[in-house]
């Protein structure tokens, strides 16, 4: 037995297991600088290729790239400003959420009432939550986020990681010897992906601002931002929103019509084929949908929010960099 362990084969199995487990907790130990690293590169994989069209036409390589990160930061800050109020309505509207759910557990007790104990002991339960409803104030998403001790930091490791990405790409892709072509191969495939889900979600957003705003939901244009953006995020954005929703309709519609906006969004969510978007992806790099869910919910675990964003760009640029068959599919197209 010990002879077995100790084989050339198993040594090796036994370090790469160690290496990726150690891999794995320095990346979980350094996520307020390696998320923000990571997030930039992502973005600068996304935008490079626009410096490099700039830069045939006769742009200076450091004004392409100071335009980018121009662009790029202007475009994070609105979707963020127009994200923070829809959030920090929603936070308001938790007591009025509780009392909503009072009634429905009221409802719900007069209706079932071969069970009139039961359905005592849960409005009081309910009741004396509601009771100890606090009127103070609470910090806004945007508050938070200032008062966030290495938030600042955070901001200048993103700017200076994809200004510099930007900037000296050509150089860091040519040092690389061999891997030159299938580095900027790798970038190409995120880049189309990136592309052509941008234009999807632009799709799906529109169409469901146009949807909330027939049914009533108040500040539809926001919630179709948020759905346009969330998508992004596979399976896990789509879920925010219906959570988002349903909180949204229980406090302006109430009753069984607060399941209205939820609906709504599914079916749209279904007609733009949510499922058929990783399968997609999996045809053309060769990964499986189960892979791309669990490295999203990975990416979540490892680093929050940014974690669930890259996952998806990472995967699909390490799948061309290592799959020769991909690279040559691609490039034919």
């Amino acid at each position: 037995m010990p002879t077995a362990f100790s084989s050339p084969s198993a040594l090796r199995a036994m370090l790469a297991i160690l290496t990726g487990i150690a891999i794995i907790t320095a990346l979980y130990l350094a996520r307020s600088i390696v998320a923000p690293i990571t997030f930039a590169l992502v973005l600068g994989v996304v935008v490079a290729p626009l410096a490099d069209k700039l830069e045939k036409v006769g742009c200076p390589r450091v004004i392409s790239a100071s335009s980018l990160l121009f662009v790029t930061s202007t475009v994070i800050v609105a979707a963020f400003l127009l994200l923070e109020p829809l959030l920090s309505a929603l936070v308001e509207q938790l007591p009025a959420i509780k009392r909503e759910l009072r009634s429905w557990v009221a409802a719900m007790s007069e209706f079932i009432r071969g069970i009139e104990t039961l359905g005592r002991e849960i409005e009081e339960t309910v009741g004396a939550d509601g009771a100890a409803e606090t009127e103070s104030a609470l910090p806004s998403v945007m508050d938070a986020l200032w008062l966030a001790p290495n938030f600042g930091s955070k901001i200048l490791i993103f700017i200076g990681t994809l200004f510099f990405f930007v900037l000296t790409r050509p150089e860091l892709y040519a040092a690389a010897g061999p891997l030159t072509e299938r580095l900027y191969l790798a970038d190409r495939a995120v880049y189309r992906y990136f592309a052509a889900v941008t234009l999807v979600n632009i799709g799906l957003g529109t169409v469901t601002a146009v949807a909330l705003g027939l049914i009533g939901i108040n500040d539809a244009v926001i919630w179709g931002v948020a759905a346009g953006l969330l998508n992004f995020v596979l399976y896990l954005g789509p879920l925010m929103i219906m959570t988002g929703l349903l909180i949204a309709g229980l406090t302006q519609f109430g009753g069984a019509a607060a399941l209205l906006p939820p609906l709504v969004f599914l079916a749209i969510n279904l007609s733009e084929a949510q499922f058929v978007t990783p399968a997609f992806v999996g045809q053309r790099l060769q990964v499986n949908p189960l892979v791309v869910f669990i490295a999203i919910i990975f990416g979540l675990w490892l680093w929050g929010p940014v974690g669930a964003i890259v996952a998806l760009p990472i995967l699909l640029w390490f799948g061309v960099l290592m799959n020769p068959k991909v690279m040559s599919s691609i490039e034919n197209t």
